[in-house]
């Protein structure tokens, strides 16, 4: 029997969906799920009638591939994925090749390539992003680690990834060394938290100041997605506003309970970024957001104590409108900056050798923060590779300016009506830290020096100090 040219190892929706998705490309695949009966409902439905082989073993999975064997990995991250590795590593030849294109931690990604290589075995970590459908019809891919593994397989890779409309170019590239694939996949969902987390303290203000509802809120965020807010999540957003319960007959969003889920992605973004002594707030903010927001019965208990203003809002309804707009895309812009300036930092910790201009093109079809501003970001690296932060590009620098005093404004609203905006207010703390050409860290060091001897620097002349304060 002739063999195939890819496996798959777990079957769950992306693991599925993926399968189809090379299949569909020209690519013959073998699949592998630690439950039988699910492997059998799958070839007798989505895979049915495709050159897709069911294997009920590992031994029988191993067996079934091309040699060298290409074997991708859809399972859980943790200890699923090496135990899986675990029981692959006695079946395979020298120069078979793994891929783990689940959402591992990136330091568990450079444990195995280690440990992989050392079994001569060819290793590499992809960040898959477009959830579901995505992975059916074109993610955006990230992979990273043995260079020579990813030629082997850059003609699937390319087939299956998402194009951009703009160009119609893979949204695929070589990430780097080690685990840099799935840093770069964490700290797109880091940047995914901040979006999201943006846009719903969007909608809270214009629910709490103007009363909007759903069908309302269906009409302005249409609107937005018409403009520089066009994006995958505005348009969910859009959708998610239409939708009616059939059961109640009101909007199913006002039904949804105010408690958002977690996988840990956007934390590891959060500790990550304090390991590196990089700045995100936005995103930090949006990861605590999450963590407030499963306090559901300590808020109900406290909303019924703690009071806030008691002010409501009488001005324009327009004007908080397209002020609120402008503060989302003003607010998006630094999350963005944040996030690319980690890369920054990480590239230079861990020696990956990032390029943020083609991070940024992958980004632009396939992923959850796929979004037309994405296209503004991919050009400001290309004219400057080395720019420091997203803020200092003249483009930006336009963007946010136009848009200022709007973002003041909603905040400043917000404020008044007792509105809880904690990524927004990062967003615009952020901006206005980063433009301080004198921030008030002089009085913190001098408090240091002051309990613990920990010296400061001068302003009017150089080295190192310390005072007697007393």
């Amino acid at each position: 029997m002739k063999k195939q040219d890819f496996g798959m190892i777990g079957l769950g929706v992306m693991g599925q969906n993926f399968v189809l998705n090379v299949e569909r490309n020209g690519f013959s695949v073998a699949v592998y799920n630690r439950t039988p009966d699910q492997t059998k409902e799958y070839v007798a439905g989505p895979a049915a009638g495709k050159n897709v082989r069911p294997t009920y073993t590992i031994n029988e999975f191993v067996g079934a591939l091309e040699q060298p064997r290409r074997i991708m990995l859809l399972v859980k991250a943790g200890a699923p994925v090496d135990a899986t590795i675990q029981q692959l590593i006695p079946l395979l030849d020298k120069d078979d090749m793994i891929i783990d294109g689940g959402n591992s931690y990136f330091a568990d990604t450079e444990r195995r390539a280690k440990e992989l290589e050392a079994h001569g075995l060819k290793f590499f970590g992809m960040g898959v992003s477009g959830g579901e459908e995505g992975a059916l019809w074109g993610p955006s891919l990230m992979p990273g680690g043995d260079a020579k593994a990813y030629k082997e397989v850059e003609r699937i890779m390319i087939a299956v990834s998402a194009k951009a409309k703009e160009d119609g170019q893979p949204c695929v590239t070589y990430i780097g060394p080690g685990g840099s694939g799935h840093y770069v996949k964490m700290v797109h969902n880091g940047i995914e938290y901040g979006d999201m987390q943006l846009i719903a303290e969007a909608y809270d203000l214009l629910r709490n100041a103007l009363g909007i509802s759903a069908l309302e809120f269906h009409k302005i965020f249409s609107d937005w997605n018409q403009g520089d807010l066009s994006s995958f999540l505005i348009e969910v957003t859009t959708k998610v506003f239409k939708k009616v319960d059939a059961e109640t007959g009101k909007p199913l969003v006002d039904l949804i309970l105010d408690k958002a889920g977690q996988k840990g992605t956007g934390k590891w973004t959060s500790q990550n970024a304090h390991d590196l002594g990089a700045a995100i707030p936005t995103i930090t903010a949006a990861v605590d957001g999450r963590i407030l927001s499963s306090q559901k019965d300590e808020r109900v208990q406290a909303a019924k104590i703690l009071t806030g203003p008691a002010a409501k809002y009488s001005g324009d309804k327009q004007k908080l409108i397209d002020a609120v707009r402008d503060a989302l895309y003003a607010s998006k812009v630094c999350s963005y900056a944040q996030g690319m300036h980690m890369l920054k930092k990480a590239s230079e910790e861990y020696n990956y050798n990032l390029n943020p201009a083609e991070i940024a093109k992958i980004w632009r079809a396939g992923c959850i923060i796929r979004a037309k501003l994405l296209n503004d970001i991919t050009n400001a690296y290309r004219r400057n590779p080395n720019l420091p932060n997203l803020l200092i590009d003249a483009e930006f620098q336009k963007a946010i300016n136009a848009r200022q005093e709007a973002w003041r404004f909603a905040l400043k609203t917000a404020i008044e009506l007792g509105v809880p905006m904690p990524a927004m207010g990062a967003s615009l703390a952020y901006y206005d830290s980063y433009r301080c050409a004198n921030l008030p860290a002089n009085l913190i060091q001098a408090q240091r020096d002051y309990f613990g001897a920990h010296t400061f620097e001068r302003v009017d002349k150089s080295g190192i100090f310390h005072a007697d304060w007393e």
